[in-house]
This record gives C-alpha cells, sequence and structure tokens, in this order.
C-alpha cells in the first residue's frame, strides 16, 4: 500500500458490519479493538478466495498458526487487500477479524494499522502501526503512522516521528512520502519555514520524475507560497505538471475504457497493497 495522493489525512468512513466467528478470551491490558467485548462478527469472505493468493513471504509468516487458524487468517488478509480501496472500513474488518487469530504476527498488525488507516481510524492504526514496527523494525510505514498522528489533531508527534532517528535512516520513495508528511505537521503548527526545509531532501530533483514527485513538488511549491516565495513556487508547480505529463499520471492520467461487454478488472490482492514497498519501489529515487 503504500501511497497517498495528497498530504492531508483521510475523513472517517462507515462501511458494512461484519458477520460471524468466535470471540476469544480477552488478555488484560490487549487494548486491541478486535478483542473488544463490543465488536461485531467477522465479515463473509469471498467464495473465489483460497488464501493462497498471500505471496510467499506471507504464507510463511502464516505457518506458525495452526491449520484451522492459518487458512481463516491468510482468506481475511486476501479479503483485506481487495477491499481496501473499495471498501475501507469493511477491508478494516476482515483485518480485525485476521487479527483475532493471528494478532502475533507483524503480517496481520500491518494489515490492521492500514486497513484502519484507509477507513479513518487513526487511532486503530497508530496503535498497530507502532506494533508492527516494533514487532518487524521495518520502518517502511512512518509516513503512515505520522499522518495519522496528523488526523488525531498531533501535528507535534508528527513533527516528533519525522525527525526520529528511524526516519533519517529512510531514503528514496519512504523519505518523499514522510518529507510530504512532515511539511504539513509543521503547516499544521503555523511553522512555515520548517515546512519548507521539511521537503528539501535528496528526493526533490527538479530533472528527474518519480511516482512521488508531483506531490513532492506541489507541496514544496505550497511551502514556499507561505514564505513569500512566490516566484520559486510558480516554477515549482511548472515542474510538478512538467512530471506529471512525464509520469501519465493526475490530469496526463489515460482514463480506463471499457465495453459494456469488458470483463470487469480484477481486484488487487493483498500483496499488490498491503506489503512493504518491493526492491524496485526501494530503489526508486536512488538511482
Amino acid at each position: 500500500m503504500n501511497s497517498r495522493d495528497d498530504d492531508r489525512p483521510r475523513g472517517p468512513y462507515r462501511g458494512r458490519p461484519e458477520r460471524h466467528d468466535q470471540r476469544p478470551s480477552r488478555r488484560p491490558h490487549d487494548m486491541r479493538r478486535s478483542n473488544r467485548e463490543d465488536r461485531a462478527r467477522s465479515p463473509e469472505i469471498d467464495e473465489d478466495v483460497t488464501g493462497r493468493e498471500l505471496d510467499r513471504e506471507a504464507s510463511r509468516q502464516l505457518g506458525t498458526l495452526n491449520d484451522n487458524n492459518r487458512k481463516l487468517v491468510a482468506k481475511h488478509l486476501v479479503m483485506a487487500g481487495r477491499l481496501i480501496d473499495v471498501d475501507p472500513a469493511l477491508a478494516q474488518e476482515h483485518a480485525l477479524a485476521a487479527s483475532r487469530r493471528g494478532g502475533r504476527l507483524a503480517l496481520v498488525r500491518e494489515a490492521v494499522g492500514l486497513t484502519s488507516y484507509a477507513a479513518g481510524d487513526y487511532a486503530e492504526a497508530v496503535r498497530e502501526l507502532r506494533t508492527y514496527r516494533r514487532i518487524s523494525g521495518d520502518q517502511a510505514h512512518l509516513p503512515v503512522q505520522a499522518d495519522c498522528e496528523r488526523g488525531l489533531g498531533r501535528p507535534e508527534k508528527a513533527v516528533e516521528l519525522g525527525e526520529s532517528e528511524e526516519a533519517r535512516q529512510l531514503k528514496g520513495p519512504i523519505r518523499a512520502e514522510l518529507a510530504i508528511v512532515l511539511a504539513g505537521a509543521h503547516a499544521d503548527l503555523g511553522d512555515h519555514a520548517s515546512a519548507v526545509r521539511a521537503l528539501e531532501v535528496p528526493e526533490l530533483q527538479k530533472d528527474r520524475a518519480f511516482s512521488f514527485s508531483p506531490r513532492l513538488f506541489s507541496a514544496y511549491a505550497e511551502a514556499l507560497e507561505h514564505v513569500g516565495r512566490q516566484d520559486e513556487a510558480q516554477q515549482w508547480r511548472r515542474q510538478s505538471f512538467v512530471a506529471e505529463q512525464a509520469l501519465g499520471t493526475g490530469a496526463f492520467e489515460s482514463p480506463e475504457i471499457m465495453d459494456f461487454d469488458d470483463e470487469p478488472a480484477a481486484l488487487p490482492k493483498v500483496k499488490d497493497v498491503m506489503g512493504t514497498p518491493d526492491k524496485e519501489q526501494r530503489a526508486e529515487g536512488e538511482a
């Protein structure tokens, strides 16, 4: 999953309720939503889902579960991946259902965190992504966690995350995404000079266009405007337009045209939207 179309937190979203599943016993001090007494039941799984749609690494992590839990967790994760961009609240319920059976696994906590973020449940997302980072040591979702802090009205916490030691180790697309969020947090606090500095990362290159470049350029232009550097802001706005043109995104994205007899496109799999960036994505921006 991984990129946002803007630098603002997403709003709340209400989706369909869960269906059936038995309740596990609660552990003391376990405040996960998946274990609350007032939770609904697990949502239904599409008939075509087998759980084998998960990638090899995800399947390996699930190998520590017993057969019944492994199959159900895998299916709920696949459903979460299918629905995250279509019905985020229902995707979150599938991730929570997976968490009730495999909540000790990093992959599952990651799924709950990302679907909660997409559904606008920022408190749950922060809690789960924090746990995911602790279990896995992976910092790839630090921008999402910081954006959740903004959504909770805590821009100072977002700044703290964006300036942490872990953040300083990031590079490429993840560093660019975090820069956009961090600049937004500084702007929330009225510190527009710091917003400008936050966006001046190595990925801010006028002569190169990566997937994140149009948004990074636009965010930089906006920050420059706030500090009165209008001429420079205009240049970066034009460059954002050029980057969109080069990438075929934004105003230059080709619409999907379908005949009425066409089969609908397949929904994305969990590995396409729930996992951390692959090697190619991580390398983007480093070249």
